[in-house]
């Protein structure tokens, strides 16, 4: 059976990745994979913090793996910050032989990031989103990616945002 098409959001927590990886599912029907939400159940299962980062990347590039054999889209939501989460999902992509296209969001502006952080509330129960301070930290170990990706400014309207991921995809479908 044909292979599916991996859809990988990444960027630091409070750029948009969750709100535009789920817009994409609803949109597309696709599988929708949160890192944050794999996490959150391992933590619900006695897992610590520190023990739940890689083996959650492992996890859902399991299950990504097992949709993606059967022809599906597979949107991973995960923030991806260095350059081994990234070739996980690179990995992926070429063991399963599929198509893999990267969207990283950003939000320049530091005052609406810092908002988004401070204001958003949580839609999975008993998860805790990082801090400000926390979000700082990880700032400043996160690598902006190099790799062919969309890089999309969050910080402009969520309709500029929608219409440069359809233009994207399509593009990408066009020419793989």
């Amino acid at each position: 059976m044909a292979s599916g098409r991996l859809i990988e959001f990444g960027g630091l927590p409070g750029t948009g990745k969750s709100t535009l990886a789920g817009w994409l599912a609803g949109e597309t029907g696709a599988v929708w994979l949160r890192i944050d939400e794999i996490e959150n159940a391992m933590r619900r299962h006695g897992l610590t913090a520190d023990q739940t980062g890689v083996a959650a990347y492992g996890v859902a590039h399991d299950v990504a793996a097992s949709h993606l054999r059967r022809g599906l889209t597979v949107i991973a939501d995960a923030v991806s910050p260095v350059a081994e989460a990234r070739q996980g999902w690179r990995d992926l992509a070429v063991s399963v032989d599929c198509a893999h296209v990267i969207i990283e969001t950003v939000c320049p502006d530091r005052a609406e990031h810092r908002r988004r952080i401070e204001s958003r509330g949580s839609d999975l129960p008993g998860w805790v989103y990082p801090s400000w301070d926390q979000v700082e930290q990880a700032a400043a170990t996160y690598r902006t990616r190099a790799d062919e990706r969309l890089q999309l400014d969050t910080s402009r309207p969520l309709q500029d945002s929608h219409r440069a991921i359809q233009a994207y995809l399509a593009a990408a479908e066009a020419f793989s």
